[in-house]
């Protein structure tokens, strides 16, 4: 069985998450923005309980300019100065991975895209897939046999995972390599990286893809016309600049071995003190929960408990969902506030009365309850009902999957209805999940992901 490693990219992913907190940002009593560090943790143990990693580190950029600045001054120069709460936030998420036990990987003088690029194709071979998170398209370069892109879900779709076959497709090239030169091209604004003057990201790939490299545009450069022409030949120095800049270094001087990498049981404890000043209630309930008492359970029963089927959220801070519900949906749960009314839904009287219900209601809030999140292979668990606030039924389905059908056949009339309305998360999941059980929903929908999206894309 292969080693699979994973490589994050720390500040993409705190960007990544602090953004999206931000029309509502979460503070804590002290007055702390913990957005950034609330969706790093809830990624990470996304990653921890989805894709069991058997080894795994974090690349930080280190502070002050690096090799490139060195090469071209104005690298980076249009970036706005980092937020003063991703600054306040990061040596907290270090603090939080020091307590996972990963290890926090830096390199003066080099940014983390060289350093994961060096680390993976140190350990990229036969016995090791390497797997590289960051949503930055330059690591599609870096793609090789044994090592991937994991770009982070959003927009209520899973996490994408790009090997050689799916970068050559998305940029039409026989090898990720070029995609140094399509880059370099096209320019890159976020780094201020100059490319050549009218050539987006369509041009260029469709330059490599016809002349292969950028030494060979220029050796048939009389095959370009037009503007296209006089672009690329007024800009020859800047466009091998360019090509330079994007280029992910493979040889950085870092020291680490494969033992370092091994995923160990985190320190609780650590862990506890941590969330406690942060205020992560939620967070230490659902991630350290009794752990903090057991600290010689080992990281093999921790794969175990989380690779056992539990049903799934369809939708996490980055669209993709991996966040566990609490532990046995099918038992009992506690009410947070006084005046709530969830019933469990189990036997065929149950069943009667719920639909007697919903028969009674043109808005129907739904939202189905699965063992994982690829519509073709999860099982459904159960379903949620609502029909007014602070009244909730959960219907717990049978184990076999004939006796489930049986159970949703009686569900048929309120889905087919037209007059009703369908309110939910990511109807789309729901849909496709449904449909593997034979029903189908003609009522009207409302998406509440695609309402908010269309209100703060």
């Amino acid at each position: 069985m292969k080693n699979k490693i994973f490589f994050l990219d720390a500040y993409a992913l705190i960007f990544r998450a602090y953004y999206a907190f931000i029309k509502n940002p979460r503070v804590n009593s002290k007055g702390l923005n913990t957005s950034a560090i609330f969706g790093f943790v809830n990624t990470l143990e996304e990653i921890l309980k989805k894709e069991l990693p058997t080894h795994i580190g974090v690349a930080f950029d280190p502070p002050g300019p690096n090799f490139r600045h060195e090469m071209y001054k104005e690298y980076k120069a249009n970036r706005d100065a980092t937020p003063e709460d991703i600054k306040l936030a990061v040596p907290y998420i270090k603090q939080i991975l020091d307590a996972y036990n990963i290890p926090v990987i830096e390199v003066m003088g080099y940014e983390a895209d060289d350093v994961i690029g060096t680390l993976a194709k140190m350990f990229g071979n036969e016995s090791s897939e390497v797997f590289m998170m960051t949503p930055d398209k330059d690591y599609a370069q870096l793609v090789d046999e044994n090592i991937f892109m994991y770009k982070p879900a959003r927009s209520g779709n899973s996490a994408e995972i790009l090997g050689i076959k799916e970068v050559n497709e998305k940029f039409r090239i026989d090898s990720p390599l070029k995609v140094i030169d399509i880059i370099a091209l096209w320019g890159d604004a976020s780094d201020n990286v100059p490319g050549v003057p009218g050539v987006g990201e369509k041009t260029a790939a469709k330059l490599i893809s016809k002349f292969g490299t950028i030494d060979n545009i220029y050796e048939n450069i009389n095959k370009l016309v037009g503007k296209q022409k006089e672009n690329v030949e007024n800009n020859k120095e800047q466009l091998y600049l360019s090509r330079t800049l994007v280029t992910i270094k493979t040889d950085v001087p870092v020291e680490i071995k494969l033992e370092d990498l091994v995923r160990e049981q985190p320190d609780y404890e650590k862990l506890n003190e941590i969330f406690d000043e942060l205020e992560f209630n939620t967070l230490k309930a659902r991630i350290i929960g009794g752990n903090v008492s057991h600290q010689n359970d080992n990281v093999e029963t921790a794969e175990k408990k989380s690779s056992e089927s539990q049903p799934q959220l369809q939708f996490d801070l980055f669209g993709g969902g991996g966040a566990n519900v609490p532990e046995d949906s099918r038992g009992s749960f506690k009410k947070n506030s006084e005046n709530l009314e969830y019933k469990m839904i189990e036997t065929p009287y149950e069943i009667e009365n719920l639909l007697s219900v919903l028969e009674k209601h043109d808005e129907i809030c739904f939202d189905t309850e699965t063992t994982g999140l690829n519509t073709m292979e999860s099982e459904l668990l159960g379903i949620s009902f609502s029909v007014k606030e602070k009244e909730a039924f959960y219907l717990v389905l049978p184990d076999d999957r004939e006796s489930t059908i049986s159970v949703l056949k009686n569900f048929s009339k309120i889905f087919d209805d037209e007059n009703k309305l369908i309110i939910g998360q990511n109807l789309k999941y729901d849909i496709s999940i449904l449909l593997n059980y034979g029903i189908s929903i003609n009522s009207k929908l409302f998406d509440t992901m695609i309402a908010h999206y269309l209100i703060e894309p």
